[in-house]
């Protein structure tokens, strides 16, 4: 292997929301990180919208939930508007749950934002390094490392670095992904757009009826900061050196309009769908937009990345610091892939079914020449929801003990959310005291939930970080528990193990993390 100029734990390869969180998380975990990034600086541009309420729960355990609310839009623009032209009426709205107001589901709402605000707070969220203008070239794997060829630009001097582990979350098009020649089964390419940055005055047709996005029959239009400015998303055309864009952003607002957009920026983009074949080889592993690429329509593609690397990042860790085999990361595809493949599964439905509302507008204004001024949406109300999709994944892996004889199935989800205390399933929010959830109560260990402290803490439970929570009696009906039932959550607050009454023997938590973490009997990651 060539020698390195510098060593590390984990190199993380993209400077996008989903590498900056996962060098947040490393850092909270005691992890080594260093993040490279190509580009110059951070994303210009709005590209990503919507901050989920799970990806708000993982950022209230950063210490970064309030900031990222403080730049976001208020909950009402929680809403989807569908309207002929931007400066028409709504002929149908719906709201985006957990966004436009609190759900008892979560101590958090999500939020609507633009990536070039959450960029910034995710930078300065952690000390590890990080370089912009740093270009990955080539990984060469060994027993015990991984060593990457790295290009500064513009000097164009090579630097080696030699990782335990690195993380691709180097987007659709992945560097990292094609070295290790990982194909992206899947739709591919759906559509070519191009995204419009502009100023315009449009308070007259949107102050009072605020919303994230606006679907008309023109193209999307997306209010992009609380303090102003707008994007409009546009099939690309084919001649865009000689387009106009001024003057298409001015049309696309509505005739009469005689408003003059002022562009700032356009940005030219292919919209994928794929799910990679894999999430891993040997040391190198995949996240985000590197390991599957969602179509934008519910804001699913970059909440999907960042619940990646939260279930990845602990898990690492657990190798790093010796408390877990390598076998461990091997769970993180088994439980990750199944999710992102339901994930691009519905974001196409998603797609479609918008296509769907616009398309039966067409007919009403094609067979009458008007058209009512509202029309029933080819939807549930849960079509914006999404809750099982966003609370209610379920994973399934060694890294969950299932109940009884119950064999360990397939990770996955579906768009129904009922809270459950079941083992693979998500540590369900119940208010532990005023203002602190159970998911407060867990740390960057393990969280052993009960209503009978004093009886689990004679199990031993070294080398493993794990802290006892005290369970309020009123909280044991809903988690399953009796009165000396336990539940194990995991760093990453899915549920690991549930034991509904007291276990004979003083070993069955030790076993319990042993299995887990895969600390005995593990294969390596290369061989799973």
């Amino acid at each position: 292997m060539p020698v390195a100029d510098t060593e590390v734990e984990v190199l993380i390869v993209g400077g996008g929301p989903v590498g900056l969180t996962a060098r947040a998380l490393l850092e909270r975990w005691g992890v080594r990180a260093f993040l490279v990034e190509k580009h110059g600086g951070p994303s210009a541009f709005p590209r990503a919208r919507l901050i989920n309420t799970r990806s708000m729960e993982i950022y209230r355990r950063l210490g970064l939930a309030a900031r990222i609310a403080d730049n976001a839009f208020a909950p009402e623009f929680g809403r989807v508007r569908f309207r002929d032209t931007l400066l028409d009426r709504d002929f149908a709205t719906a709201a985006m749950a957990g966004i436009n107001e609190p759900i008892p589901e979560s101590p958090l709402v999500g939020v609507v934002t633009s990536q070039d605000r959450l960029e910034p707070v995710l930078l300065a969220a952690a000390d590890a390094r990080m370089r912009f203008g740093v270009e990955l070239i080539d990984l060469t794997e060994g027993a015990d490392g991984v060593v990457a060829l790295l290009v500064e630009h513009p000097r164009g001097a090579e630097i080696h670095v030699r990782a335990r582990y690195v993380l691709g979350a180097d987007g659709a098009h992945s560097t990292v992904r094609r070295r290790l020649a990982i194909d992206t089964p899947g739709p591919g390419a759906l559509a070519a757009i191009t995204t419009v940055v502009f100023d315009a005055d449009l308070t007259r047709w949107c102050a009072d009826q605020p919303a994230g996005v606006y679907f008309t029959a023109h193209g999307p239009f997306l209010p992009l900061y609380p303090e102003g400015g707008w994007a409009w998303l546009t099939p690309t055309p084919d001649d865009t050196e000689r387009a106009d864009w001024p003057g298409l952003v001015s049309r696309a607002l509505g005739p009469g309009a005689d408003i003059r957009a002022d562009v700032l920026r356009v940005q030219h983009w292919v919209m994928n769908g794929f799910v990679a074949e894999r999430f891993h080889r040997g040391r190198i592993l995949l996240a985000g937009d590197a390991a599957h690429a969602i179509p934008i329509i519910g804001g699913l593609g970059l909440n999907t990345g960042i619940a990646d690397v939260h279930n990845l990042c602990w898990k690492l860790a657990g190798v790093l610091h010796g408390w877990a085999g390598p076998g461990l990361l091997g769970t993180y595809e088994t439980e990750r892939r199944p999710v992102a493949r339901r994930t691009l599964r519905q974001a196409v439905a998603n797609t479609e079914l918008m296509l769907d509302a616009q398309s039966l507008r067409r007919e009403q204004l094609q067979s009458s020449g008007t058209a009512p001024a509202h029309i029933e949406l080819p939807w549930s109300e849960q079509f914006f929801a999404q809750l099982g999709l966003v609370l209610g994944v379920t994973y399934r892996s060694d890294a969950v003990l299932t109940e009884g004889s119950t064999p360990p199935g397939p990770s996955g989800t579906s768009t129904d959310y009922v809270p459950t205390a079941e083992p693979g399933r998500r540590m369900p929010h119940l208010w532990l005291t005023a203002g602190r959830s159970t998911l407060d109560a867990i740390g960057e260990g393990f969280t052993l939930f009960t209503p009978d402290p004093a009886r689990w803490e004679r199990q031993g439970t070294a080398p493993w970080p794990l802290r006892i929570e005290p369970l309020p009696g009123e909280h044991t009906d809903p988690c399953g528990l009796g009165p000396h039932g336990a539940l194990l959550v995991r760093p990453d607050d899915h549920i690991g193990a549930r034991w509904r009454d007291l276990p004979p023997g003083d070993s069955a938590l030790r076993r319990a993390l042993t299995a887990i973490t895969a600390a005995t009997g593990s294969a390596p990651l290369g061989t799973c």
